[in-house]
């Protein structure tokens, strides 16, 4: 038994399954529905009912309220149609512009820029280019059916050559894939992939100046941004943040500072919250997101692209727009949610 999901304003509609989340059937689809974890945690999806019926999965109360789900909002990842629905959502242009496809891929090279930290250079099939957007993601597979969801740090066009995606992976110890990583993988090791996924990506129809905003490891997909803009020749104004603990964590610092003095309408702002002693820092301290208000107090005509941990991203959407006059479908964003984070843990 099928149902019809028709999204306003843009009008356009798509069967969905009964008991399917009607993200999947989305994505699935070709449907550009905005999104970012598809576990329930990080609230991307959340849009308004405004007919029909909906039963929904495990979710967390911060990606969506009790107080919010009475008013009519749901999460569209865990969301479940028992009857046809409409919905008030933004569609994503491109979103599912690429198919979602299953693949193999092999490690060829694993590098440590940090104690925490694991570069994975990734070979893809060579006859069956992954297509995907600056700043998507992909999830490994595991052997038991669960999944890891990772963001690809290099640029679409890096595909042409030599098929191959670069993920950043920060260990958390207990965790059942970072704990293989940091323990057992090794190079020429096959792991399963599927991708791309996310509403997380370049708007490249603006020409809005850019606040490229990322903390941790969340500099994986604004890395592979301002390639695809360096690639593109793109003029427009770029001011990226990297906000990170100590001077060890800006683990490819050297390579942003590279970047900034290649392409002349990029300005890179690095910022530590806790340097130590022997970092003997002289840069820009305290919360990251801080720093773009302080050099920023009006950001009315800017996008701002924010990824890394999720209290980072809450905190600079709510700054943002409440005091900075940014608007808010101008803010993309891609929380990183841990297993921790999605389980309530």
């Amino acid at each position: 038994m099928s149902f019809i999901v028709t999204v306003q304003p843009s009008g356009r509609s798509f069967p969905v399954d009964r008991d399917e989340p009607i993200l999947s059937a989305a994505i699935r689809q070709g449907v550009g529905l905005p999104y970012g974890c598809r576990d329930g945690a990080c609230g991307s999806c959340k849009c308004r009912k405004l007919e029909g019926r909906v039963i929904h999965g495990v979710h967390q109360p911060k990606a969506l309220s009790a107080d919010e789900e009475a008013a009519g909002w749901i999460l569209t990842c865990q969301a479940a149609a028992q009857t046809d629905v409409v919905l008030e959502a933004r569609t994503v242009p491109g979103a599912g512009e690429f198919a979602v496809r299953k693949m193999p891929s092999r490690v060829t090279r694993i590098e440590r820029p940090a104690p925490d930290v694991a570069i994975l250079q990734m070979q893809l099939p060579a006859n069956d280019r992954l297509q995907y957007h600056a700043g998507q993601y992909v999830e490994f597979i595991l052997r038991d059916g669960a999944r890891r969801s990772y963001s690809i740090a290099n640029a679409p066009h890096t595909q042409i050559d030599q098929p191959g995606i670069e993920l950043h992976l920060r260990h958390l110890p207990g965790g059942k894939f970072t704990d293989h990583v940091f323990g057992a993988l090794k190079e020429k090791d096959i792991l399963r992939l599927e991708g791309p996924f996310g509403s997380f990506f370049l708007r490249e129809d603006s020409d809005k100046p850019m606040i490229l905003l990322a903390s941790g490891t969340g500099f994986a997909p604004i890395k592979a941004i301002i390639e695809h803009l360096r690639f593109k020749h793109s003029q427009r104004p770029v001011a990226l943040y990297w906000g990170c603990r100590s001077r060890a964590d800006l683990y490819l610092h050297d390579w942003a500072v590279d970047a900034a003095r290649q392409m002349r309408n990029l300005q890179y702002v690095p910022v530590l919250s806790e340097p130590r002693a022997e970092d003997a820092w002289g840069g820009r301290t305290g919360f990251v997101h801080h720093a773009v208000m302080h050099d920023h107090p009006n950001l009315m005509n800017h996008q701002v692209y924010a990824c890394g941990a999720p209290v980072m991203v809450e905190s600079a959407r709510r700054d943002f727009m409440l005091k900075c006059a940014l608007p808010d479908d101008e803010f993309y964003a891609d929380a990183f949610t841990s297993e921790a984070d999605k389980h309530g843990g």
